[in-house]
């Protein structure tokens, strides 16, 4: 005699079994690789992914506070940046060494917009990378030690919405950042460009009124 098993929708089985398995060892692509994938059309820029060491992260969808913080943020530092400099908004920062290609937020670079035509900027070309956080925090942080540092990234802003207050890491070297401070309400941050002070930004002025 033959029995017939009921198929069982996915969405009805205990949460631990609806995570798919993940074999390894895991394949990490270049950034090379990336940018061919990407100028081809196998990842279509409808795909919120940005590659972190070799592997396809997708993005996290942004939070009205998140956007606030972002775009006041950016008002700022157009206020500070001196002549020779640009900003650039969520777009990627060339990281071969760390297999990253990673889109931060906020992105002070040398030169024009038009310097940039045939490439994505890297270390050498970059001043200041500032990421939003508040769902991702443990990760953005993890992008100082893995990420940024490493690759050499003088200084690296984490305006956290969960704490109020920014994070700011600089010395870079291979273990990620041998400087860090915290920034909080009633405190000013000094924006360094290329090791000179550019300005300052007070705290209240890129975060949210109502938190994250």
């Amino acid at each position: 005699m033959s029995t017939t098993a009921t198929p069982v929708a996915l969405s009805s089985l205990p949460e631990a079994e609806t995570t798919p398995w993940i074999p390894g060892p895991l394949y990490r692509i270049s950034v090379e690789q990336y940018e061919a994938m990407t100028a081809s059309g196998a990842i279509p820029e409808s795909h919120r992914v940005h590659l972190i060491n070799g592997l396809l992260v997708q993005k996290m969808t942004q939070k009205p506070p998140h956007v606030v913080a972002d775009e006041l943020c950016g008002s700022e530092l157009l206020r500070v940046i001196p002549s020779g400099w640009h900003l650039r908004t969520s777009k990627p920062v060339r990281l071969p060494a760390q297999f990253s290609e990673p889109e931060p937020d906020r992105t002070i670079a040398r030169g024009t917009i038009r310097d940039y035509e045939g490439r994505h900027p890297g270390p050498g070309d970059i001043a200041l990378v500032v990421e939003i956080s508040d769902s991702s925090l443990a990760e953005d942080r993890k992008l100082a030690t893995e990420v940024y540092g490493p690759a050499g990234i003088p200084v690296y802003w984490l305006v956290n919405l969960v704490d109020r207050q920014v994070e700011v890491y600089s010395e870079p070297g291979p273990g990620g950042y041998r400087s860090s401070a915290v920034y909080a309400a009633g405190h000013t941050i000094p924006v360094v460009i290329d090791g000179r002070e550019a300005g300052q930004i007070a705290v209240e002025d890129i975060l949210p009124r109502h938190g994250k």
